[in-house]
């Protein structure tokens, strides 16, 4: 009983809605709200601000509810390492990414399929750093591939997976006189499309682009890798990229991707996974996967380069 007051009460902290609450529990809303209360009265404090509606919770109900996820994630952890000794690994994987490094992804979860056939991935590419943090920090994930940050290596277990560059995406001037990288001060001055200023992804350009003197003033922005290419090829705009998307499109026909220099400017991008033991099997399972997998090599190979 208590398992299930738990999980009401992190349902209810997440959504902040009784009715959507109970409808992702699949109970009434009734038989909901009387099991967080059954649970105040167990602990003897309230939980939850309560008015006409949802009002949040007590600063007592926030302590709890991450003793609550804790507690939950530990018990699902237990549960597929007992399967997993029983007849394999057979759990979800839950993996986040930030959208610039969600090419990478892939090469961890298709060797992580392969050798665990029974086991599933669930795959959240749209994220930024934020959220990542807190979904790790709730356990709304098992892992994710991200940016490094001081803070949250001390946090999570980090592991490098490649260390992301930049190319400036043009299109291609018809005479063969093409030079063979761009400077940064450059490609500021191009008519740009680039990644919503909100992104880390973003953050990372514009702390270089004010570096050298010369701030981007993109006239579009967006939060998708795949449209800064779409917006290349109108051949109106020029975008900054990271290198690994290459690997999913290469250079499409009629653009060219110029290396970025003056400065060369590189972003270590890796695995974050919780420092918990023992740790769950699936997080384990890819650990394992992610310490062997040469990532960066793999990355560097350019469709119709070799």
């Amino acid at each position: 009983m208590l398992l299930r007051q738990l999980e009401y009460l992190v349902t209810l902290a997440r959504v902040r809605h009784f009715a959507r609450a109970a409808q992702e529990c699949y109970v009434s809303q009734p038989a909901l709200s009387e099991a967080v209360r059954k649970l105040e009265e167990e602990l003897d404090v309230p939980l939850v601000r309560r008015g006409r509606k949802f009002e949040g919770l007590t600063p007592e109900g926030e302590r709890i509810v991450v003793w609550a996820q804790r507690i939950l994630a530990d018990r699902d952890a237990m549960t597929e390492e007992v399967r997993a000794l029983r007849g394999g690994l057979n759990g979800r994987l839950r993996i986040g990414s930030v959208p610039t490094a969600s090419t990478a992804v892939s090469l961890l979860t298709e060797p992580f399929c392969t050798e665990n056939p029974l086991a599933t991935v669930q795959v959240h590419a749209d994220l930024q750093a934020e959220e990542i943090i807190e979904k790790l920090k709730s356990y709304e994930l098992d892992a994710a591939v991200t940016y490094f940050s001081a803070s949250a290596a001390r946090r999570f277990r980090f592991i490098a997976l490649y260390r992301e560059r930049y190319v400036l995406l043009t299109q291609a001037p018809p005479d063969t006189g093409q030079p063979a990288e761009a400077s940064w001060a450059e490609a500021a001055r191009q008519p740009l499309c680039l990644l919503h200023p909100m992104m880390q992804g973003r953050r990372v350009l514009d702390a270089v682009f004010e570096e050298v003197g010369t701030p981007a003033r993109p006239r579009v922005e967006t939060d998708s890798i795949a449209s800064l290419f779409a917006h290349v090829r109108t051949g109106r705009w020029a975008s900054v990229v990271p290198h690994a998307w290459l690997h999913v499109f290469g250079v499409p026909a009629g653009m060219r991707a110029l290396p970025l220099v003056d400065p060369v400017r590189t972003e270590r991008i890796g695995l974050l996974l919780p420092r918990r033991e023992p740790i769950s099997v699936t997080g384990q399972a890819l650990a394992e996967i992610a310490g062997r997998v040469d990532v960066a090599g793999t990355l560097e190979v350019v469709p119709g380069r070799g």
